[in-house]
């Protein structure tokens, strides 16, 4: 066979490697088909088709750019049957917990705290989820498109639990409300209107880089401290151990969407540092919409427990979560630059 080209190997894709790919980069490696090599469009349609024009403005042309997408990698690694047998374990101990804790005594501050934040949190937690497909659905490569995947049945798993815990209270707290009162809770009470706005606003932030800084770099983390982390803390407080071991298990999918993200936005820096200003634009627009968010539901924490806590209390801490989370990333950027000189 001299002269011949050897017959290369099936993970080729890959280009000149020297080892095996994992399990995680055979199953999610160009797998996404609108971003195929040597298309003319997404679609195999006219070019100028509305699907078409929608890639073309809001993800091929975004601001937010890399060199090369594929080579972003999920740090957690994760493929459909790692995170499925990952979730079946966590739901297997949501409900053992919530059989234990099933005839667990309230107080009434509580209860009217549940009924406040934690039930109507189910109508927030699924504008987040219906964000988090759509980033899915238009990100730049597989390796996006699958953790989003992932962090959007995280989002659904929340919402299944927010709806299963609300019926519970319901039954066992039939002259509180909840159950019937969310909706209105959620379209009129002042205190859930600035979140509200925000999960709106991003629901029609259509260029896919926007819409992830948005919710996974701004909102999300700056919410998640306040309906999850800082709840809990509250509920402990007001001796609720099984919403503090829910807003817990919760937590652990949050951290995980966090640190992709977190690997996505520095993956960005590293490939093109003309980046950070087009990533701290975004967050600039959005911190304002975040605060105001946190703030509105920091008014519940504050005024619904027997012992509450201040709603700048609640800001502040949101506040710092986020702000902690920037300051890593923007400094890993320097790091790199300066290790570069």
């Amino acid at each position: 066979m001299t002269g011949q080209s050897k017959r290369r190997r099936t993970f080729s894709a890959f280009g000149d490697v020297r080892r095996m790919p994992s399990e995680y980069e055979i199953m999610t490696h160009a797998q996404n088909w609108t971003t195929r090599t040597n298309r003319s469009a997404a679609f195999e349609q006219n070019p100028s088709s509305p699907a078409n024009l929608w890639f073309l403005t809001y993800r091929d042309n975004s601001p937010l750019r890399a060199e090369d997408w594929e080579s972003f990698r999920d740090p957690d690694k994760l493929t459909y049957r790692a995170y499925v047998t990952l979730q079946s374990d966590a739901e297997a101990t949501a409900a053992r917990v919530l059989e234990e804790y099933a005839d667990a005594a309230l107080s009434p501050g509580q209860v009217a705290l549940l009924g406040a934040m934690f039930t109507p949190s189910r109508f927030l937690v699924h504008g987040c989820q219906q964000v988090q497909a759509y980033i899915g659905y238009m990100a730049p490569t597989s390796y996006v498109t699958n953790a989003a995947g992932f962090a959007t049945a995280d989002l659904l798993r929340r919402v299944t639990l927010i709806a299963y815990r609300t019926r519970e209270l319901q039954v066992g707290h039939p002259d509180a409300g909840i159950g019937t009162a969310e909706r209105g809770r959620w379209e009129d009470d002042e205190a859930w209107q600035p979140a509200r706005r925000a999960i709106e606003k991003a629901l029609v932030t259509y260029d896919w880089g926007e819409a992830f800084t948005a919710m996974n770099l701004v909102l999300a983390p700056t919410l998640d401290d306040v309906l999850l982390r800082q709840f809990r803390e509250v509920s402990r407080d007001q001796g609720d151990e099984l919403s503090w071991l829910l807003a817990s298990f919760l937590r652990t999918d949050s951290d995980r969407r966090a640190r992709w993200s977190a690997a996505l936005a520095t993956f960005c820096l590293r490939q093109r540092p003309e980046n950070a200003e087009v990533l701290q634009r975004w967050i600039d627009r959005w911190t304002p919409v975040a605060d105001a968010a946190a703030r509105g539901l920091g008014s519940l924490l504050e005024t619904h427990p027997e012992r509450g806590r201040p709603a700048e209390e609640v800001v502040a801490g949101a506040r710092a979560a986020r702000d902690a989370l920037h300051a890593r990333l923007f400094g890993q950027l320097e790091d790199g630059l300066a290790a570069t000189r």
